[in-house]
């Protein structure tokens, strides 16, 4: 058996059939190769990807920084237990809190930082409170807390008893969450963009009031920046769009480039009921992630990427808004940094299918939102070859209506 041989997209979707749980809808193709925003299949085929690693690429397909960071130090030291210090766990989390505040806990994936961040809200309490209310929408990861947490009943089906405690209110909706409110509420999670819901943007005004409510009421306020940390908003965190800071707040994905990473923020005075003992991830904080944590961060830096990410968002938001004039099947369109929905009329997955046909890579959601997450190094040519793509497929789609 050759275990380093590239196959085509069959053979590979062959060995996918006979060993792999078939519990992912996946496309037909064998992605084997990536660089920036464009990613190969198996056969050669080049995409242009606007969706890259389910925005875990904010920097699109192997950053060069990333690489050789990564490389050096699988050389010199892959992982320890967290029984002992390592330098670049040390040296992430004070660049995290210096763009950001607190103090940090890893680990590995965005489900498992709000985990942490569940668990950290409960045992802050010392009046025994454990209620959480969350939001109608969103999106928190597959883990059984988090998947409860998350305020969509289509995920919960067949996974019941849910754990106990949580409430769901409509998002933007103020009063809603005030009559949710109670003595036994020890915190309210929310993403300040929902991504998976569709890129629904929070209004700042509804998050000053749930920072007052927090207050007012002795519980925490958590952000799940899962999806719009790490510069995607055009900021480092999206809180910072608003001037509103929460008490703990949830990264991932784009944390580390694309290497497995997720972390909990959390205000100091916090971040203490995480004893030893309380709570532990086995890889969390590795040598190799911290790594690319780290390169990730000074790539962002070095090349002035939030700024690209502000201007190519502006551009993107032009194109839509141009198409939009043209075609009524664009009913709505939401934007935010590297934060893309546009939502259709009608179904927006034969989009997905119809542009990958053509070599653009692109993500449909709730049915009807075209969902884009590009790298924030993304350029304008590229943006306008992917536009030109979605913009003719829209089109096509339009005529059908």
């Amino acid at each position: 058996m050759n275990m380093t041989a590239t196959g085509s997209s069959q053979e590979t979707i062959a060995l996918f059939d006979k060993y792999v749980i078939p519990n992912y809808g996946r496309y037909p193709v064998s992605l084997v190769r990536g660089e920036g925003s464009h990613v190969w299949d198996a056969e050669g085929k080049r995409y242009l990807d606007l969706f890259p690693g389910w925005g875990c690429n904010i920097l699109g397909y192997c950053p060069p920084k990333v690489v050789q960071r990564v490389q050096e130090q699988v050389s010199q030291l892959i992982h320890v237990p967290n029984t002992w210090y390592t330098e670049q766990q040390g040296k992430f989390a004070q660049w995290l809190s210096t763009k950001g505040f607190g103090q940090a806990f890893f680990c590995n994936s965005g489900a498992e930082a709000i985990e942490g961040a569940i668990k950290l809200a409960r045992l802050h309490t010392t009046d025994n409170r454990y209620r959480i209310i969350s939001f109608e929408n969103s999106f928190h990861g597959r883990t059984m807390g988090a998947i409860t947490a998350t305020g969509q009943p289509k995920y919960h089906e067949g996974l019941g008893p849910l754990v106990a405690g949580f409430r769901y209110a409509p998002y933007n909706d103020l009063a809603a969450v005030e009559e949710l409110m109670d003595d036994e509420t020890c915190a309210i999670l929310l993403e300040p963009i929902q991504g998976e819901g569709g890129v629904n943007i929070a209004d700042e005004s509804f998050l000053a009031g749930l920072r007052q409510l927090a207050d007012d009421n002795n519980c925490l306020l958590i952000f799940d920046e899962v999806q719009t940390g790490m510069g995607r908003t055009g900021e480092w965190f999206a809180y910072q769009r608003y001037g509103i800071q929460p008490d703990v707040m949830t990264l991932a994905k784009g944390l580390a480039g694309g290497v497995a990473c997720g972390a909990i923020m959390a205000r100091p005075e916090v971040a203490q009921s995480l004893r030893p003992g309380t709570h532990a991830s086995t890889f969390g904080g590795n040598a190799i992630a911290m790594a690319a944590g780290i390169a990730t961060a000074e790539t962002i830096e070095e090349e002035n990427l939030l700024e690209n990410c502000k201007a190519m968002s502006d551009r993107i938001k032009q194109h839509i808004e141009q198409l939009a004039a043209e075609l009524p099947i664009i009913q709505d369109v939401r934007v935010c940094g590297m934060m893309i929905g546009i939502d259709l009329t009608t179904s927006a997955t034969p989009a997905v299918s119809a542009c990958m046909e053509r070599g653009v890579l692109i993500n449909a959601t709730h049915d009807t939102v075209v969902r884009l997450l590009p790298a924030i190094n993304i350029t304008a040519e590229q943006v306008d070859e992917g536009w030109q793509v979605i913009s003719d497929v829209f089109r096509e789609m339009a005529e059908d209506q």
